[in-house]
């Protein structure tokens, strides 16, 4: 701890109690004090925030930086909020201030934040870019001592366009301080860290080192140019996982009343109507259940978080909206209904428990149906062999160019049509955005130019002018909701279509896991007045996007059927219905080739290759794909009359000519900021990230065989 100032390694030891840091705290020292960009690696828990923080803070402290010199960027404003307590003790130790800046922090605490210019600002890229956007805050003053930034969770912006919202955001700053800054990520475990820590680095590439800190890990690293530094002895402990098979969602319910009792439980459920559905079960057997998922009211879920971090003997039932570092207090156990899409969900969730000395990482796999039960063993099968999602950013994210165009406009007010480029320092595909979309944007009315100018156009001001241009500072659109209101009291929001659908009698709702009679609708400002009700509430969220499983985790469901089993302990129930599985589904697998089977009327090639690789695979053999057929992530249904030796002559150059996959209007329709694309640019960028062009090629080079069997 030397290495750190004598102030903070005094704190470390008298006001933690630490007699030593942990071994990625250390390792984070030397190459964040010597200002390289780095990836800080370690389960939920593991002291990522503070490897981060004590480096820094000394940095602050003996090179005298001032004014707000750092800035903390948290995907979630509930995750700033549970940081910042911590983060200000930190800074306190040294003299040094930390504040919020968020969308729920008030205007009177946001003019003290400009008036007392902390050292320290946690925040959101949204809450950042309005920053910049603000005629309130002069943001070249603001920012002019900025010298780090610090990304939590980042993994959970890469993959996403708030990603390339976030790296664009950070250009944008990079060029107003005119010096490049200083960037630390911290992730959880991913299949490809050398990558993610060059593409945080931006611009920074090629100029700053960028280094990956991380405990041993378990897949090789494979990536451009990082150093890696790897700690600790081994992978994490395995941890105390079970596989179940339950059958229904009420007997779900059952087992989580009946198991640990007097213990806290964590419930992990995949979308937010089985969290309402199952949190009022819970409640039906007596149990204290508290609730967290994205349609609560921010004070609800607070409540619900507050509340179970301060009980024992209780449930928590959430969406992923736990999954990231929110403390609700140590757990005692977590349980899963069903299975998370990816490997990497998992890790999080897991990491939520083992924090206590003594205790051990623990999940326990309530499966609903035979699909879910396949899915949760194949995904604990990939993680038993130590394999982990690599994290790839979204292709070609035109919207996102065409979106920092616009809000550069309202920046500066008035750039050139020639050198606003500059202000992404050169970084792909920000540095020479496609002519055709400032082109665009002019020919709409999205941006205005005169005398080699571009400035804010009445376009612009129409589509994403209220309140202050929020419209344009958000890369995600959320459904149309309806609020909810028990008098003055927020509980949340719900589908519209829950106050249209045709009911018999008082139309009610399920909301915070209890149910609510509405009393009154408020069409023109979209709000819905209940009041409480002895049950029979309905749940309904109407989801966007592409769903469907990715390429390894659909071919691990393929191992699993057979014959392969996941490294943890199967219940006798699960052992029996995973038997039954493999017995109803062993035409549909072959251990040698690709199976096309022939049942009755229904012709079926059965790639499981997931739904990416499956819709370019249909896209591109749309001689032999049936074309009334929607693909799933297991199989393409083909046409009828297909022989096996028209199928052959068909497919033989099949993956020299991989197509895009089709995009419904619907989809394009959606896409954010769409419309200030051409239509045909808005459509090959969706296109582009629906294809999985690696996934499709390996099942076309693997061999195929025909199988029929009757009904």
């Amino acid at each position: 701890m030397l290495e750190l100032h004598p102030v903070v390694v005094h704190h470390i030891v008298n006001s933690l109690g630490w007699p030593d840091l942990r071994p990625l705290q250390r390792a984070a020292i030397a190459p964040l004090s010597a200002g390289e960009d780095a990836l800080l690696i370690a389960p939920t828990a593991g002291g990522k925030t503070e490897a981060a923080l004590f480096p820094l803070l000394s940095r602050m402290a003996t090179e005298h930086w001032v004014g707000p010199s750092l800035l903390y960027v948290c995907p979630l404003r509930a995750l700033l909020n549970n940081l910042h307590p911590r983060v200000t003790s930190y800074a306190g130790w040294l003299g040094r201030t930390a504040s919020l800046w968020h969308g729920d922090v008030g205007s009177a605490a946001r003019r003290r934040v400009l008036w007392e210019r902390p050292d320290i600002v946690l925040t959101t890229p949204e809450s950042l870019e309005s920053m910049l956007v603000s005629r309130h805050v002069d943001h070249a003053q603001f920012f002019s001592g900025l010298r780090a930034i610090v990304v939590d969770e980042v993994h959970a912006f890469a993959g996403d366009d708030r990603g390339w919202h976030l790296l664009a955001v950070l250009e944008r700053l990079t060029r107003l301080v005119r010096r490049p800054v200083q960037r630390v990520g911290l992730s959880a475990t991913v299949g490809n860290p050398a990558d993610l820590v060059a593409w945080l680095q931006g611009s920074n590439r090629g100029k700053v080192p960028g280094t990956v800190v991380a405990p041993d890990l378990p897949v090789p690293v494979a990536g451009v140019g990082a150093d890696v530094v790897t700690v600790g002895g081994g992978r994490p402990p395995a941890g105390d996982v079970e596989l179940d098979f339950v059958g229904s969602l009420g007997n779900a319910a059952k087992v989580v009343a009946a198991l640990h009792a007097g213990e806290k439980r964590l419930v992990f459920c995949e979308s937010r109507q089985r969290v309402e559905e199952l949190g009022a079960l819970l409640r039906g057997h007596g149990v204290t259940t508290f609730l967290s998922h994205a349609s609560l009211s921010a004070d609800e879920r607070r409540r619900a978080e507050q509340a179970f971090a301060e009980a024992r003997n209780c449930v928590i039932v959430s969406t992923s909206t736990l999954e990231l570092g929110i403390d609700v207090g140590d757990l005692d156990r977590v349980i899963q209904i069903d299975a998370p899409a990816t490997v990497a969900s998992f890790l999080q969730r897991i990491g939520r428990t083992g924090r206590r000395p003594g205790s051990a990482r623990n999940c326990l796999f309530l499966t609903l149906d035979g699909d879910a039960l396949v899915h949760a063993a194949a995904l604990l099968h990939l993680w038993g062999s130590g394999w982990v999602e690599p994290v790839r950013p979204r292709p070609q994210p035109r919207h996102i160019v065409a979106q920092q165009v616009l809000a550069l406009c309202l920046q500066e007010q008035r750039v050139g049509d020639r050198t606003f480029v500059e202000w992404w320092n050169g970084l792909d595909p920000f540095g020479h955005p496609e002519a055709v979309i400032a082109r665009h944007l002019v020919e709409q009315g999205y941006l205005e130019r005169d005398g080699g100018m571009l400035f804010i156009g009445p376009a612009a001001e129409k589509a994403y002018g209220r309140r202050h241009f929020m419209d344009l500072l958000a890369v995600f659109t959320g459904q149309p909701e309806f609020t909810v209101l028990a008098g003055r009291e927020e509980l949340g929001r719900i589908d519209p279509s829950l106050l249209t659908d045709e009911v018999e009698g008082d139309r009610r709702l399920l909301l915070t896991g209890r149910s609510w009679r509405v009393t009154y609708v408020d069409w023109k400002r979209r709000r819905c007045f209940v009041e409480p009700a002895d049950g029979g509430g309905r749940a309904r969220w109407l989801t966007a996007g592409v769903g469907g499983l990715g390429f390894e985790v659909t071919r691990a469901m393929r191992d699993v059927l057979l014959g392969a089993d996941p490294p943890v302990r199967l219940t006798q129930r699960a052992v029996d219905r995973l038997a039954a599985e493999r017995d109803a589904r062993a035409a549909a697998v072959h251990p040698g080739s690709a199976v096309i089977l022939r049942r009755d009327d229904d012709l079926r090639w059965w790639t499981w290759a997931g739904y990416r690789a499956n819709v370019t695979l249909a896209a591109t053999l749309s001689e032999v794909v049936d074309p009334m057929q929607r693909c799933d992530d297991e199989s393409i249904r083909l046409r009828a009359d297909l022989t096996p030796d028209e199928w052959r002559r068909l497919t033989a150059d099949a993956a020299d000519r991989l197509c895009l996959p089709e995009v419904s209007a619907r989809a394009v329709a959606g896409l954010k900021f769409g419309a200030a694309l051409p239509p045909r640019l808005a459509e090959a960028t969706l296109a582009a990230r629906l294809a999985d062009f690696d996934g499709a090629a390996a099942i076309l080079a693997r061999p195929t065989r025909f199988f029929s069997v009757h009904s």
